[in-house]
């Protein structure tokens, strides 16, 4: 069966430098076999966070919304590419995660962080993995952390110089761990239902 990912992007800035992470992660789950799709949080455009996805009384929620939710419930597993703001998380990524709970329940979640400095994000994607957990999924393992960004991957997300060799030899173990996660948590939700 193949592993439906969809992979998070978060930024709203107009020189988007993360983008290119989120195309490699793209391209690479698609190389391993999986049925991957990218859900850039500025295009999607969802509103400052007011009501969540479930508050809405059904069939009212705004379109742009309703297909975000069946795209998170149809899904196998999820990857949350993770630009690090003044040693946070990044607002827009926050904001589209925030508008939904239940739907992102009882599947695997992987993190890949990425700045335009040295430290390559980890600060944001430690925050991420407690705010993940906390809204349902289980968080993997294996990180990816890229920095400087601008250093690792070029305009086309195509991995440059020592860091890009670097990231492409950290990637092999993220998917295959993300795909394990993804096979044990489709055969539990096959075997029993989820308690809740």
């Amino acid at each position: 069966m193949t592993d439906k990912v969809l992979v998070f992007y978060g930024s709203y800035r107009s020189d988007r430098m993360g983008i290119r992470l989120a195309d490699y992660v793209v391209a690479g789950l698609k190389a391993k076999g999986a049925e991957a799709e990218l859900i850039d949080a500025k295009a999607v455009d969802l509103p400052l966070l007011d009501r969540m996805y479930k508050e809405y009384p059904k069939g009212t929620a705004p379109a742009a919304m309703e297909a975000l939710a069946e795209k998170i419930r149809t899904a196998d597993a999820f990857v949350f590419v993770a630009g690090e703001y003044n040693w946070g998380v990044q607002p827009g990524l926050k904001n589209l995660t925030d508008h939904f709970l239940e739907e992102w329940f009882w599947r695997p979640a992987a993190i890949a962080s990425y700045s335009a400095g040295r430290f390559s994000g980890v600060r944001a994607g430690t925050a991420w993995h407690s705010i993940l957990s906390e809204m349902g999924m289980v968080v993997i393992s294996s990180a990816l952390a890229v920095g400087p960004i601008s250093q690792t991957l070029d305009e086309q997300g195509q991995p440059t110089g020592k860091a890009g060799e670097s990231l492409d030899r950290a990637f092999g173990r993220f998917a295959d761990d993300l795909a394990w996660w993804t096979e044990a948590a489709r055969a539990q939700r096959a075997r029993q239902a989820p308690p809740y």
